[in-house]
């Protein structure tokens, strides 16, 4: 029987045009070895571990007439040479150049006729820096043993792991279009529901897909409640282009936890209060009115631990194990002026979500879709993909990283930036990963829409300085 694409998944390649490409990526930055970290090595390197992960020599077949949703087949023309890509800086290979070209790459849709997923190696970065830039389409994590084009690449030793050797890939032979039709002919016989969900999945109407799973009912009263309350309108709103800009902050983690030390809460609602500032001094660098009743609407996936809701007033960013999932529309105070009392409020209001247990769709999807993302970063953007900024202005995933240094083909990577993508009439996604004692975001905005969103990047910068000034030394 064919591998056919879960509903959700299937719903991404649906959603997907030329403004709204469907893939999360990221920029990671690597120190240089002495040797081993050139073009070659890491195309071997990938191209060992990919027995591992079997999808990524696969590539989407439509069913003749949409019968049924698409299946996974092999790709007998695969080419690594494809998917893992040489690109190099001009002088003087600086932060600003290598954003450049990831706006650029991330703009781009994948190609749906290959399998799904690139990696380009970039040289010539300055210091001695070499980066990483990935790109995984959103259909690809299905949370079935599925593992990120990123982190099959990183590991904890600067040794090589050992993977167990495998035969030489063979690949299966494709079906033809006669035996695609008859397979989803087959299944419609024995599952006649699949038929009605396909229809449901094509014309994406996903409050229609939710409703069939009892189980869903509780998230999705959550969300539509909400709704009824719509948010703020604010320049994180409109038509969504097909450019892309991509600006960068950083903060060291000891720094924040210092702050929740003095003031309560989690090092999360540090982090959104950190936010909070910068939109509020953004919005006012563009002549926005803000008032003290001013807010952005953000929606915040938050990963809780499996003793309960209330579990995520105690929990840290980057201890946190990814046992539940979460999904909080907060209103952060841009209109308020003080720091502190800024995170004092966001901290009231997650912890009120977190005792009520009043989650906006992201509990519900995850119960129906039958998976876990291998990362906060896809699962915030696929609840996104179906909200949309009927309820909220912004999206921020926050993604818990390890504490110790990691490496590829040998290399030490310094840092690393996720880049989630936008969906229809956003106009930038937060991403933000802890690692290795820093806090690196990555800001995904629409080009069109956010022209400075540089201006943005270097105001978080400036509120975690703010926010540090509030502890007693």
């Amino acid at each position: 029987m064919s591998d056919r694409l879960s509903a959700l998944d299937a719903s991404f390649l649906y959603l997907e045009d030329h403004t709204t490409p469907m893939h999360v990526g990221g920029v990671a930055v690597f120190r240089r070895p002495s040797s081993g970290f050139d073009y070659d090595s890491v195309v071997s390197f990938i191209e060992r571990k990919l027995a591992l992960v079997p999808r990524y020599r696969q590539k989407v077949v439509q069913i003749p007439g949409r019968l049924a949703r698409p299946v996974w087949v092999d790709d007998r023309n695969f080419d690594i040479s494809y998917h893992v890509r040489r690109s190099a800086l001009p002088k003087p290979g600086n932060d600003e150049q290598l954003h450049d070209l990831t706006q650029r790459l991330m703009s781009r849709k994948l190609d749906t006729t290959r399998p799904l997923w690139e990696v380009y190696l970039v040289e010539g970065l300055s210091d001695d820096r070499t980066a990483v830039i990935t790109k995984t389409h959103q259909a690809m994590i299905d949370g079935i043993g599925a593992i990120d084009i990123g982190q099959l690449i990183l590991q904890t030793t600067p040794a090589d792991s050992p993977v167990e050797p495998a035969d030489r890939w063979l690949p299966r032979p494709e079906p033809g279009a006669v035996q695609l039709a008859v397979d989803a002919v087959t299944e419609a016989v024995r599952r006649p529901g699949e038929v009605v969900e396909n229809i449901r999945a094509t014309t994406v109407d996903a409050t229609a897909t939710l409703r069939k799973f009892s189980g869903a009912v509780a998230g999705l009263y959550s969300a539509l409640r909400t709704a009824a309350v719509p948010p703020p309108g604010t320049p994180l709103n409109g038509t969504t282009s097909s450019q892309r800009r991509f600006a960068v902050a950083r903060a060291r983690l000891e720094d924040l936890r210092n702050v929740r030390r003095q003031h309560g809460g989690t090092i999360n609602d540090v982090v959104l209060a950190v936010l909070t500032g910068a939109f509020r001094n953004w919005l006012l660098s563009r002549g926005e009115a803000v008032t003290t009743r001013s807010t952005v609407r953000a929606m915040v996936p938050v990963s809780v631990r499996a003793d309960g809701p209330a579990a995520v007033a105690r929990a840290e960013l980057g201890d946190l194990p990814f046992d539940e999932v979460s999904s909080y529309l907060v209103d952060l105070p841009v209109g308020e002026p003080s720091p502190s009392i800024r995170l004092h409020q966001v901290s009231h209001a997650m912890r009120a979500h977190a005792e009520s247990g009043q989650s906006v769709g992201a509990d519900a999807l995850v119960r129906l879709s039958g998976f876990a993302p291998p990362t906060l970063h896809a699962l915030g953007a696929r609840v996104a993909s179906g909200l949309s900024n009927r309820l909220f202005n912004v999206l921020v995933t926050n993604v818990p990283g390890p504490q110790v240094p990691l490496y590829a083909a040998g290399a030490p990577m310094s840092e690393i930036f996720p880049v989630v993508p936008l969906v229809k009439n956003q106009s930038l996604a937060v991403g933000i990963t802890s690692y290795n004692g820093g806090l690196f975001i990555g800001l995904n905005a629409d080009r069109a829409a956010m022209p400075d969103v540089d201006v943005l990047a270097a105001m978080i910068e400036e509120s975690v300085t703010e926010m540090i000034g509030t502890v007693e030394v």
